[in-house]
């Protein structure tokens, strides 16, 4: 529905923009200087766990990892809050405590914000970053032959749904906790060194990884194929599906993306499922030449991060994006 409104709004002429609204891209990047250019993102949402500390560093989190997406380094952010007049003062203390330390651990400086009442809990961040004009990844960049790598498992739109149902197993919660609050940060360090030939970059987050593959083909010019026995999964998100914890956004996705998907016969339908979930504070989906895609990985678990080699970017063809198994 946004992407139809946006689509007849005018367009705005500034040479300054870099990267705008039309790419649905995870950022804006408007340049400042020829070696200086702002990445700037906003985003919020409601609770997905219980632990106020723990939401507030998945929503840190979450609003840091577009700019990482860009190639930027996070410098100021500005706190987003929605919460009920009547509230316990304690609950909202411990979800901008925990947004804090994540902002801490990047570096990036909290410097105000904004706060309405709301019966509704919120918290997000608007965060400012800064890229050389000349270093910006963008998701509409990716060259045929390219190898794609991601950063993180898929699995916790699935797994918050249980949670809110009652159905997850203690340690499919800390496990997916432990993945929406692990900052994207040394990824995105290996990524921006200057070592590897990287074409584009996103993180995958609410459409899915279908959804930011869909983004990524289209916005290239080229098609993907993926390997689903390649894509790595959150210990429970399985059981999650075979149980019918399916959040609604997870369902959007397959309606709105899956006509360009064709899926080998051998790839189950669970997995086809999970393909679709949305993800919160999710991995850097990249793609990088082929020439060195096997020392981005090498230098990625390297670092700690584990990350692993789920596909790759062909010539353009029917369908967008084919699914092996």
């Amino acid at each position: 529905m946004l992407d139809s409104v946006l689509g007849k709004l005018a367009r705005q002429h500034d040479p300054n923009v870099l990267v705008g609204f039309d790419t649905a891209d995870d950022a804006g990047v408007y340049q400042l200087t020829p070696d200086v250019a702002l990445v700037q993102t906003v985003d919020f949402f409601t609770p997905i766990v219980d632990d106020p500390y723990t939401f507030g560093q998945i929503a840190a989190t979450n609003s840091l990892s577009d700019v990482y997406a860009m190639g930027g380094r996070p410098m100021t952010a500005m706190t987003l809050v929605c919460f009920p007049e009547q509230g316990d003062v304690k609950v909202l203390e411990e979800m901008l405590a925990g947004g804090l330390s994540k902002m801490i651990e990047a570096n990036c400086t909290v410097i105000g914000g904004h706060s309405i009442r709301d019966e509704e809990i919120k918290l997000g961040y608007s965060v400012t970053g800064s890229v050389h004009p000349g270093r910006v990844l963008t998701n509409s960049s990716a060259k045929p032959g390219d190898r794609l790598m991601f950063t993180k498992t898929i699995g916790t739109g699935v797994i918050s749904t249980a949670i809110k149902r009652g159905h997850a197993k203690e340690a499919w919660v800390h496990a997916a906790v432990k993945a929406m609050t692990t900052l994207n940060k040394v990824a995105a360090d290996v990524v921006t060194s200057g070592s590897f030939k990287v074409n584009a970059m996103t993180d995958v987050t609410g459409f899915g990884l279908i959804g930011h593959v869909c983004e990524v083909a289209r916005g290239s010019g080229a098609s993907v194929q993926l390997f689903a026995s390649k894509v790595p999964l959150l210990e429970g998100a399985l059981e999650c599906v075979q149980a019918g914890d399916i959040p609604g956004g997870l369902k959007a996705n397959r309606n709105f993306a899956e006509g360009c998907v064709e899926y080998a016969e051998d790839v189950p339908d669970e997995l086809r499922t999970l393909l679709y979930d949305p993800q919160t504070a999710g991995g850097l989906l990249i793609s990088v030449a082929e020439s060195d895609a096997e020392a981005l990985l090498g230098a990625l678990r390297k670092a700690g991060v584990p990350a692993l080699e789920i596909g790759q970017v062909v010539e353009k063809r029917s369908p967008l994006i084919s699914v092996a198994n």
